[in-house]
């Protein structure tokens, strides 16, 4: 089976088809995730506990599945690794919007966790191989742009097909994303794929050694165990809001009527507004922040929009406005988007070149971990007691990352000798 895929029909040029390939991927994405959890809330009718358990099982299958799959991109082919990961996908999703029970959602994120692996890291290796390291970068500028357009394409037709029925966009999203990996069947080119040297393979033994490397890092890095700490927090706190936020508003207000109180009409518009702000916040922190604030203390700017996400999350548990609740989502998810690239910025200032990649693929992994661990006990306490109540005891689970990251706020930017000196 694997053979008839290692080489294509027709075989197109690689830029182009990376392009078309990761816009349909964004556009079918959108479609997805845009209505996912309220058709999982009022067609599956999955309860509090059930809607994180689906969201702990996927992300438990990405960690799980990691190293396994990417042993298909190094040593066999790029190309057979994002076409099996796009069929993964679009068939998780087709299987839980045409079952539609928890069972479905189960096997349906398991399918599509598996197919997320076998393109993660494959896809941008795929690319870099076939256009060059020199003229990768101009590339992954382009097809940043282009995600964004096919992004919100794929919000407006998640409203649109959601007037049908809810489970109408999620449907499509997996037989778009089925049909992408056949025309990638057909068309996409790989002419430039050596295997991996056995030393730079992902394995589990190099999961191991990575992780003996970044902890023997953090111990003697205050910022690095900060973002460790941060991002392990994190994770224990934004599972639960991930996946409730949209049934704490369905469950406590009606949808305004301005968008005739229909929720695929309002849940899109909520989407566009959220993706908008996020893209404000971005610019603002890349753009407008003065550079000063970065360079010498962007533990303050990074603190300060971690105890904006704390204040929304409680925020979106205690008020009684539907807007105002909104408002809370939105101020999160714009404090996210803020930060992400000052963080960025301190952790790569206080890494080397051969530990960078280890220490920043650790804090992933911590937040996924947090993940794991923090959804199902939230998730049932949301059953047991109510939404409200899990959403306050996540906000208190993170707030301690406000505290951590203001106490390393004055060590950012100088040398490692330095940073042992300050602990």
């Amino acid at each position: 089976m694997l053979t008839l895929l290692r080489r294509p029909l027709r075989e197109a040029e690689a830029t182009p088809t990376f392009y078309v390939l990761t816009a349909v991927a964004a556009f079918a994405f959108a479609l997805c995730f845009t209505l996912n959890l309220v058709f999982q809330y009022r067609v599956v009718g999955l309860d509090p506990f059930q809607m994180v358990l689906v969201g702990t099982v996927l992300e438990a299958t990405c960690f799980l599945f990691e190293v396994p799959t990417g042993l298909v991109a190094d040593l066999y082919s790029r190309r057979v690794s994002v076409i099996v990961g796009f069929f993964l996908v679009g068939t998780g999703f087709a299987c839980e919007g045409v079952v539609a029970t928890f069972g479905a959602a189960i096997v349906g994120n398991v399918l599509w966790g598996i197919g997320y692996t076998f393109t993660s890291g494959a896809l941008q290796a795929w690319i870099t191989d076939e256009v060059g390291e020199e003229a990768v970068a101009h590339v992954f500028t382009r097809e940043t742009q282009i995600d964004l357009a096919a992004g919100v394409v794929g919000t407006l037709a998640a409203g649109a097909l959601g007037l049908v029925a809810l489970r109408v966009p999620v449907v499509v999203a997996g037989a778009t994303l089925v049909l992408l990996a056949v025309g990638l069947w057909v068309a996409m080119p790989e002419r430039h794929f050596r295997p991996t040297p056995r030393g730079e393979r992902e394995t589990f033994g190099h999961l191991r050694d990575q992780l003996v490397a970044g902890l023997r890092l953090a111990r003697g890095r205050r910022v690095v165990r900060a973002f460790l700490l941060v991002s392990l927090l994190a994770g224990l706190a934004s599972e639960v809001f991930d996946r409730l936020w949209r049934v704490r508003l369905l469950d406590t207000f009606a949808m305004p009527e301005v968008f005739g109180g229909d929720e695929a009409i309002a849940f899109t518009a909520f989407a566009l507004v959220g993706t908008v702000l996020a893209l404000l916040a971005s610019l603002a922190s890349g753009r407008w922040l003065p550079r000063r604030v970065v360079d010498t203390a962007p533990g303050v700017p990074v603190a300060l929009a971690a105890l904006a996400q704390v204040v929304a999350v409680a925020g979106v548990a205690l008020v009684g406005n539907l807007w105002l609740a909104l408002a809370c989502v939105w101020v999160r998810s714009a404090a996210m988007a803020f930060s992400a690239p000052i963080e960025a910025t301190w952790m790569n200032r206080n890494l080397e070149g051969p530990t960078r990649a280890t220490v920043l693929s650790m804090t992933s992994q911590a937040n996924a971990v947090g993940q794991v661990a923090g959804g199902p006990p939230l998730g049932a306490l949301a059953t047991r007691t109510s939404i409200p109540v899990a959403l306050l005891v996540a906000a208190v689970v993170q707030l301690p990352s406000v505290l951590v990251l203001l106490r390393v706020r004055r060590v950012a930017g100088r040398p490692a000798v330095e940073h042992d000196a300050t602990r």
